[in-house]
């Protein structure tokens, strides 16, 4: 596959930077913006970012995008169950971030950070090694991985060029955004590769400005919305996992081409039921608590339910977040479905 020019990139501005650096510990050195949308990542992408614009995807892979905590973990799971006939032996004692690698979050692991890890394990190898690999660009990872691979990435369709015209298959889910913001904030505080220290409002204000990782969220949306007539990408929405969870698996399976009886989707259903999933160890990251790297205290998986943003929304932020979705949604035809929690 022939090598193409990745986007520029610029340092952000110095004020940003303080800002963001103040409130996110995780990272110690800056962040970059990509290209003409401004796509926003930690300083690493300037190292590693052509490896990833490069990424040479494989006909045979299947990948799960998104926007950050828009229910990746739950289609994922759902995806390599699909795709796997349905083989619960190996989900229930395989981890799924080896079954399903995470492409880009090496980017997330600053050397000074690492460092801390490492220290933190110190009388552990086996979670120094994680530590280490976790470090490890995906790019290399992946590209020793036999197919088929599974692969989830927060990556926009812009900065991953080769995977949208290598002909694998792509599921894309997308959750609105006033849900996205809670459980993008819980997280940014759960982890320490993140380690955000500030309150909610704030927060809310850095993701719609776009100055949260992997934002613009409405470019990244309308990026993914633009491609869904490509016959090897599926479009689906969190919505619609909670509503119809049934229905979006044996989607799921027409798209990969799979078939199954109706006391197998039953144990999906059972199996990706929210109460089962927070407590599966093997989807709710309880090896990087282990390894110090996720707060012990905090929920990976939190309460799967849409509308939970009014726990946190004052009046005011409501109000404001209604008019900058209903400007957002102004260019597009990109609509989200109602639900029994009425999002709008």
């Amino acid at each position: 596959m022939s090598t193409l020019t990745p986007p520029k990139y610029r340092v952000l501005g110095v004020e940003k930077t303080k800002a963001l650096l103040d409130l996110f510990k995780g990272e110690k050195t800056g962040w970059v913006q990509v290209g003409e949308k401004n796509w926003l990542f930690p300083y690493r992408y300037a190292e590693q970012g052509e490896g990833f614009f490069n990424f040479e995807a494989r006909p045979s892979d299947v990948w799960v995008l998104s926007y950050p905590r828009s229910g990746t973990t739950w289609t994922q799971e759902l995806v390599w169950l699909v795709a796997n006939d349905m083989d619960f032996d190996t989900a229930n004692t395989r981890l799924l971030a080896e079954r399903f690698p995470f492409l880009e979050f090496s980017m997330f692991h600053h050397p000074e950070l690492t460092k801390e890890f490492l220290e933190h394990n110190k009388l552990d190898a086996k979670k120094q090694e994680l530590c280490k690999e976790l470090a490890k660009p995906g790019y290399e990872v992946l590209a020793n991985m036999p197919s088929p691979r599974f692969i989830k990435s927060h990556f926009p369709f812009s900065l991953i060029p080769n995977v949208v015209n290598s002909g694998c298959k792509m599921i894309y889910v997308a959750r609105n955004p006033k849900d996205v913001a809670v459980s993008w904030y819980k997280l940014n505080q759960a982890f320490l590769t993140q380690g955000y220290v500030g309150d909610f409002a704030q927060f809310w204000k850095f993701f719609k400005n776009d100055l949260t990782a992997w934002s613009p969220y409405w470019e990244h949306l309308k990026e993914a919305w633009d491609n869904r007539k490509n016959e090897n990408l599926l479009f689906i929405f969190y919505e619609e996992l909670q509503e119809n969870l049934r229905d979006v698996i044996e989607r799921v399976a027409k798209f990969l081409g799979k078939a199954y009886s109706m006391e197998q989707v039953d144990r999906l259903v059972d199996h990706l039921s929210i109460d089962n999933f927070r407590k599966n160890l093997m989807v709710n990251t309880q090896e990087l608590k282990d390894c110090g790297i996720v707060r012990k205290e905090s929920e990976f998986v939190r309460r799967g339910v849409s509308g939970g943003w009014k726990d946190y929304f004052t009046d005011e932020l409501e109000i404001e977040a209604d008019e900058w979705i209903e400007k957002s949604l102004k260019d597009t035809d990109l609509r989200f479905p109602l639900t029994n929690n009425n999002w709008f």
